[in-house]
């Protein structure tokens, strides 16, 4: 009799992966607990946001770079509470980060308003 282990793990070597942390079409796999987890922020995508919006692919610490991190981390969560309306911990966290990437911006306009300007420009933050 087969456990649920073994299972999931001949269903990867079926499709061609591996056991623990594969990538399939882009999104990081992990195995933990009867349950199988699919990362929707990877290290490639980071990089690719900061590489889109910071100075390179490394820069982690500028505004641009924590702006368009927040951003998409935000639009990931309103997606996730669309269908699970009752999960009130994401809904938390949801609006920590607006809070935080508000804050951001606030001190963006504050030292540099054509920077300002042009990552909102970019993310697409005012309708």
């Amino acid at each position: 009799m087969e456990n649920w282990n073994t299972k999931i793990q001949k269903g990867l070597e079926k499709i061609g992966l591996c056991r623990n942390k594969t990538y399939l079409c882009g999104v990081k796999i992990n195995i933990k607990s009867k349950r199988l987890y699919i990362m929707y922020l990877t290290s490639e995508k980071k990089e690719e946001l900061f590489s889109q919006y910071g100075k390179s692919n490394k820069d982690t610490g500028s505004v641009e770079s924590q702006v368009a991190l927040f951003s998409y981390r935000i639009a990931h969560l309103t997606e996730h509470l669309k269908k699970n309306h009752k999960d009130f911990a994401t809904q938390r966290s949801l609006i920590k980060l607006v809070g935080k990437r508000r804050a951001l911006l606030d001190y963006m306009k504050k030292r540099d308003i054509d920077r300002y300007r042009a990552i909102v420009k970019a993310l697409n933050l005012r309708k």
